[in-house]
C-alpha cells in the first residue's frame, strides 16, 4: 500500500516539505492541510503590498491549490482545521471551517509546519483602537481595506523589527505620517545597537517620529470627537493616530504538539533533531515553531526565516524518504530594506557573544559599495566579528547601498566552511566599477581583521573614548582641519596626516595616543608612522563615523531631513 504522509500548515515550511518528498516519491500519498484560506503566499511580501510596490495580490499566492494538485498530485485542502493528534491511532481529526463537517485522516507520517501567531497583549483600550497585526493575506487585506476606506493621515507602529519596520517605511510610501514605538533603546534588535544606529539615522531622516526605550500603555480614542486615536507610551507620551499597526513579535502556534504530549521547550517551541523528528520518530517538525541549534556555537535557538524553514522542509522529505539529511543549524543571515538602507547580517552579535565563552574583536569599515569614481557610490558601514585565538570568523554586520547583502552573504558562505579573517583577505571576487572596487569590501574587513590579528594595529573602540579621555589619554585627530573645525571629538587635538611626521616633538611618548580620521584608514597610516617612531599608539576602529552615530541620543540624526511624503494625502 502506497504510504501517506499528512502535512499541518503550508507556506515555507509544509509547503517545501510536501514539494520536495513529490520529487522523491511519485506514489506516496500526501495531503496537506491548512486551516486559512491560503496554503502558500508570499508572508514576506506583505508589507509591500500594503505600501503599493506590490500592485496585484493575487501575485502574493505563490501556488494555489489546484496547481498543487496538477503539477504535483497533491491534496491540498484549506480551510480545514487539524483539532488533535492522535498518536497510538496514527491519525488526526480534521475539522472542515466551510462545512463544519469533522473527520479523522489516518497516516503515516506527520508533518507538523503550524508557524507562529502575532502577539497581542491585553493593553488598555485595545479593543476600543483600530489595531492590526500582519502575518497573512486576509491580515494585509483588512490593513489594505480601512485605509481605502479611512483615507488614514497618520498610523503608528508598535515594535521596531523586521515586521515594524516593513511597515513603517511603507505606510510612509503611502503618504502617512507614521510614528513607531519600540520598547528597547534600538529599532531592529537583532542588529548590535551601534549597527542599529545607522537605522535609527535613517527613519529619523525620513520622518519617521521615532520613539525608543518607551512601551506602550494603553490605547484610547480621542477626547476631541474626531475619529483620531490615542497610543499612550509607559513615559506618559501621547502620540495620536488613525490606526495602530502591532509588530511586537510572535509565538509558536503549537498547541497541538502540547496536546499530543509531544515534548517542547518552556517557551513552547517544538524540539527537534537534526532530522527534524519530534519526540515521536513518526511525527517530525519544521519552521518558525521549533528549536533548532545555532550552526556556530551548536546552542538550542530559534530563527524564524523563511530560508530555514525551506531548507527544514527538504530535510524532513528526504528522512521521510528514507535519504539520511541533518540540519547543520542555522547561521541567522538576514536582510532589511528600509527607505535607502539596506541591513544584513550573519552570524553571531556582539550581544549574543558576551553571554558566552569566546574571546574576540571586532573591526569597522566604511567602504564604498562600488568605486568612488563611478557615479552614485554610497558607503556600507561594515562590522566585522571574530575569535581572538584563531581569527575565525564569527559574525558580520552592515548597512549601506545598493550591494550590502551580497556582502554578508560572502561572509555568510565564509562562517559556513569555518573561514578567517585571513581567507576574507584573499578572496577572489567580482569587480567592475559599476559593481565593487578592485578590493572589495570584505576583502577591506579582511585587511583590518588580519592587521589586527598579526599584531600590526592595536585598536580602541567608539565606547572607550569617555574612559580614555577620563584617563588623560591624548586623542589626535588626522583629518584636514575643516573637517576637525566642523566637528570632532571633544578634547582631542588636531594634527593632520600630512603634517605628522614634521610635528612628531609635540607628542609625548610617554603616553598612549589614540588616533582617529573619518572611517580608520588615514588614522591606521598614522598608527604605523607612530609606532614606527617608538610612540604607543592605538587607532580608534571605524574613526569618527562609527564614533558619532554609535553615540547619537534617542531620535538625533547624521544628516539633513527629507521632506515629508504626500503620495497618499
Amino acid at each position: 500500500m502506497a504510504k501517506k504522509v499528512v502535512i499541518v500548515g503550508g507556506v515555507a515550511g509544509g509547503a517545501s516539505t510536501a514539494a520536495r518528498l513529490r520529487r522523491l516519491e511519485e506514489f506516496t500519498e500526501i495531503i496537506i492541510l491548512d486551516r486559512g484560506p491560503y496554503v502558500s503566499f508570499a508572508n514576506c511580501g506583505l508589507p509591500y503590498y500594503v505600501g503599493q510596490v506590490i500592485k496585484e495580490k493575487d501575485t502574493l499566492e505563490l501556488v494555489k491549490p489546484v496547481d498543487f494538485k496538477t503539477k504535483f498530485n497533491i491534496d491540498v485542502r484549506v480551510n480545514n482545521e487539524v483539532l488533535s493528534i492522535d498518536r497510538k491511532k496514527k491519525q488526526v481529526m480534521v475539522k472542515n471551517l466551510e462545512t463544519n463537517e469533522e473527520y479523522a485522516l489516518e497516516y503515516d507520517n506527520l508533518v507538523l509546519s503550524p508557524g507562529a501567531e502575532c502577539l497581542r497583549p491585553n493593553f488598555e483600550g485595545i479593543d476600543e483602537v483600530p489595531v492590526f497585526t500582519l502575518r497573512n493575506i486576509p491580515d494585509t487585506l483588512k490593513i489594505e481595506d480601512f485605509i481605502k476606506t479611512n483615507n488614514p493621515t497618520t498610523a503608528t507602529v508598535i515594535g521596531g523589527g523586521y515586521v515594524g519596520l516593513e511597515m513603517a517605511e511603507n505606510l510612509s510610501h503611502r503618504g502617512i505620517r507614521v510614528s513607531l514605538i519600540e520598547l528597547l533603546t534600538q529599532v531592529m534588535p537583532t542588529l548590535d545597537k551601534d549597527m542599529a544606529q545607522f537605522i535609527n539615522n535613517e527613519i529619523v531622516l525620513n520622518r519617521i517620529q521615532l520613539i525608543l526605550g518607551d512601551g506602550v500603555k494603553s490605547f484610547a480614542k480621542n477626547n476631541s470627537g474626531s475619529n483620531k486615536y490615542v497610543v499612550t507610551t509607559q513615559s506618559g507620551k501621547k502620540v495620536v493616530t488613525d490606526l495602530v499597526i502591532l509588530c511586537i513579535g510572535v509565538r509558536p502556534q503549537t498547541e497541538l504538539a502540547k496536546a499530543a504530549d509531544l515534548n517542547l521547550t518552556e517557551r513552547g517551541y517544538i524540539i527537534v533533531n537534526d532530522q527534524m523528528q519530534t519526540s515521536d520518530t513518526d511525527i517530525y517538525a519544521v519552521g518558525d515553531a521549533i528549536q533548532i541549534q545555532n550552526f556556530i556555537t551548536h546552542k538550542d535557538t530559534v530563527v524564524p526565516l523563511a530560508g530555514p524553514a525551506n531548507r527544514q522542509g527538504r530535510i524532513a522529505a528526504d528522512n521521510i524518504a528514507g535519504r539520511e539529511s541533518k540540519y547543520k543549524g542555522a547561521i541567522g543571515t538576514a536582510v532589511l530594506q528600509i527607505f535607502s538602507q539596506t541591513a544584513a547580517q550573519t552570524g553571531l552579535t556582539e550581544r549574543q557573544l558576551q553571554g558566552l565563552d569566546i574571546d574576540y574583536e571586532k573591526i569597522y569599515i566604511h567602504p564604498k559599495n562600488h568605486a568612488g569614481y563611478y557615479p552614485d557610490a554610497q558607503p556600507i558601514a561594515m562590522k566585522l566579528i571574530f575569535a581572538k585565538k584563531d581569527g575565525k570568523i564569527l559574525g558580520a554586520q552592515a548597512v549601506g547601498g545598493p550591494g550590502t547583502e551580497k556582502r554578508i552573504d560572502v561572509v555568510a558562505t565564509a562562517i559556513y566552511f569555518g573561514g578567517t579573517v585571513y581567507d576574507l583577505q584573499d578572496l577572489e571576487l567580482c569587480y567592475a566599477p559599476p559593481f565593487g572596487c578592485a578590493r572589495d569590501c570584505v576583502n577591506m574587513a579582511g585587511f583590518v581583521a588580519s592587521n589586527v590579528q598579526s599584531g600590526e594595529v592595536d585598536l580602541c573602540h567608539w565606547n572607550e573614548v569617555e574612559k580614555i579621555k577620563s584617563d588623560g589619554g591624548l586623542i589626535v585627530d588626522v583629518r584636514a582641519p575643516d573637517l576637525y573645525e566642523a566637528e570632532h571629538i571633544e578634547g582631542s587635538i588636531n594634527v593632520p596626516l600630512g603634517q605628522l611626521r614634521s610635528r612628531l616633538d609635540e607628542l609625548s611618548k610617554d603616553k598612549t595616543i589614540f588616533v582617529y580620521c573619518q572611517v580608520g584608514f588615514s588614522s591606521y597610516l598614522a598608527y604605523r608612522i607612530l609606532q614606527h617612531n617608538g610612540y604607543k599608539v592605538k587607532n580608534l576602529t571605524g574613526g569618527f563615523n562609527t564614533y558619532q552615530i554609535s553615540n547619537l541620543p534617542p531620535g538625533g540624526h547624521v544628516g539633513e531631513l527629507k521632506p515629508y511624503n504626500t503620495q497618499g494625502c
